[in-house]
């Protein structure tokens, strides 16, 4: 039996489609709608109508937007009653928040971009939703195109996640590939990306890692059945990263990233939970994330089953993320079609968040320390005290221009150890009397 020849619950109306926002993504999703309206009639088995557009202002000029003008409306709040569906692209917390929740308590499913919003309050929304008995959608919300978070939520329903290493951020990946393949510095990258349009005037919630750790929430939340928000993910971002790392990264053949790494782990007391971090890393260019370039995004998955999956694709953009956005509605239109649901929240694990000091990884470590005998030996018992394996040393012998005085640069790079072992080394080494400087650390990932 083909979709049309289904029971339609609406009978021959049209499922009522409202869009909040009308943006870059917005406008993708608008036009997107009226263009394959006839193909979406076939795939849903019912016809898809826009009853209206909200946004700020009515007479700015959308002429670009292929809908009847009539449709823009600034009155959100009655849209949401109107319709069989809400797409919200909006962003950010509040009005989205309320007007979500009306949708849902007027019987509408929502289809949402909005990564803040889940990250942030995400089972309310899923508590509304079973409470109307209505679908919450959201893969626009991490990644853009690339299909994610329904393999998670479905696909990957019945096997065990272990591990989610992913490349989340559009822009922080172009800034770094360009500082990576140019050598320039990173005021200089991101200016790049300002002008390309890949960075926003103000550019911290990406530089900063708060976009990327927003999607590490969500990703966590899917793979371990377990609530995680935003401000449970240890978050640094790519603002202090130098070419001088950049440059530390190319003579171990890494690249650095912006990485966000949600994982099953075994905290120092031995209780079982979740490690959700998102940091600049250095990681091996033999790893695939490390061929993900310019404003890409990419998701390695590890599940004991299905083993190592990689998701890839282009991960902004209004095209893109409008085509997650029209995936969701053809999926929540379906189940009104037929009179069915998607699935909800779910949470059963309940696994502790753990400190960030009980993830395992690896630091890569540059010292400026005196040149005299001795000095090697005590930067090495300052990693013994804390438990820490040396993997490689590296030194290099300079002599100040100024005072004549010999000085030496030592990279070191250790073995795997706990965030807080590694931590309590980098604070020894500079208490240390033979260390003049710790001038950089950074984590290696991906080995």
């Amino acid at each position: 039996m083909s979709m049309s020849e289904h029971t339609n619950p609406l009978g021959d109306k049209p499922i009522r489609v409202a869009l909040l926002g009308c943006g870059v993504v917005g406008s993708s999703v608008a036009r997107m709608l009226v263009e394959s309206a006839d193909d979406l009639r076939a795939r849903i088995g019912a016809p898809v109508e826009l009853v209206g557009i909200a946004v700020r202002r009515v007479g700015k000029d959308r002429s670009d937007v292929p809908v009847d003008p009539a449709l823009f409306t600034t009155d959100a709040e009655d849209l949401v009653t109107r319709a069989d569906i809400v797409v919200e692209v909006v962003g950010g917390i509040d009005p989205a928040r309320g007007l979500l929740l009306k949708a849902m308590e007027s019987g509408a499913s929502v289809v949402t971009a909005n990564k803040a919003l889940l990250a942030e309050d995400g089972p309310t929304l899923y508590a509304a939703a079973d409470a109307a008995g209505v679908d919450l959608y959201y893969e626009a919300a991490v990644a853009g195109a690339i299909p994610i978070l329904r393999p998670m939520r479905e696909s990957l329903a019945g096997d065990d996640v272990t591990k989610v290493l992913g490349i989340v951020n559009g822009t922080t990946n172009f800034v770094l590939d360009k500082m990576d393949t140019t050598g320039a510095g990173f005021e200089e990258t991101v200016a790049q990306a300002q002008a390309l349009g890949y960075a926003e005037a103000d550019p911290t919630a990406d530089v900063e890692g708060f976009d990327a750790a927003a999607k590490a929430a969500l990703l966590a939340s899917l793979a371990f059945h377990t609530r995680v928000k935003g401000a449970d993910v240890f978050r640094e971002g790519i603002s202090d990263v130098t070419a001088a790392d950049i440059a530390a990264a190319k003579a171990m053949d890494h690249v650095v990233k912006l990485l966000a790494i949600c994982e099953r782990t075994t905290g120092q007391n031995g209780t079982s939970g979740v490690s959700v971090r998102v940091h600049p890393a250095m990681i091996a260019r033999t790893h695939p994330l490390a061929s993900v370039r310019d404003a890409y995004n990419a998701v390695f998955v590890e599940a004991s089953a299905a083993g190592q999956l990689m998701f890839y694709g282009r991960g902004a953009g209004g095209d893109p993320t409008a085509s997650a956005v029209l995936g969701d509605l053809v999926a929540v239109a379906r189940h009104i079609v037929a009179g069915g649901r998607g699935p909800g929240e779910s949470a059963y694990a309940d696994l502790p968040i753990l400190d960030v000091g009980d993830s395992v990884t690896r630091y890569h470590i540059s010292l400026d320390v005196e040149d005299r005998p001795g000095v090697l030996a005590q930067v090495a018992q300052a990693f013994a005290d804390t438990g820490v394996s040396i993997e490689t040393v590296r030194q290099h012998i300079r002599t100040n221009s100024s005072s004549g005085e010999a000085r030496a640069n030592l990279v070191i790079v250790t073995h795997a150890a706990t965030e807080a072992a590694l931590a309590a080394t980098v604070d020894a080494l500079a208490a240390s009397e033979v260390v003049a400087e710790v001038v950089s650390v950074m984590r290696v990932e991906g080995a």
